[in-house]
């Protein structure tokens, strides 16, 4: 799976998961350290990778955009903040949302569950 890491997250992550098989890169990696979110946003649809952060602005992004492209994977506050412990989260549940992900979709981990909402985000009121 292709991934870009958000500024919110440690390059540390970035590596763990290329250590483990996946092309993953951090923002700093190429040049976006500084970026908008919006930059962040069109770099990763446009090279088709999946935006990991815990800045939740980015389900904002996708909620406007009504676009089912790029998969989100949002870390919640109060989990731990450790990059060996993210990373290590993320691949034990790589299996369970790679399809979710493949097909577009926000996926949260919080404090005790793993939450997916599949994208376009539309008001179903």
């Amino acid at each position: 799976m292709r991934f870009l890491v958000d500024n919110a997250l440690s390059p540390a992550v970035a590596a763990g998961l290329r250590q483990s098989g996946h092309d993953a890169t951090h923002v700093r990696d190429v040049g976006l350290a500084e970026a908008e979110d919006t930059v962040i946003f069109t770099e990763a649809a446009s090279a088709g990778q999946i935006i990991l952060s815990a800045d939740t602005d980015f389900g904002a992004l996708l909620a406007l955009s009504k676009e089912t492209k790029p998969s989100l994977i949002l870390f919640r506050r109060g989990m731990d903040r450790r990059p060996a412990q993210q990373t290590a989260l993320l691949l034990a549940n790589l299996p369970t949302i790679k399809e979710s992900l493949d097909m577009g979709c926000v996926v949260v981990f919080d404090e005790t569950r793993v939450r997916i909402r599949m994208l376009p985000i539309v008001d179903r009121a």
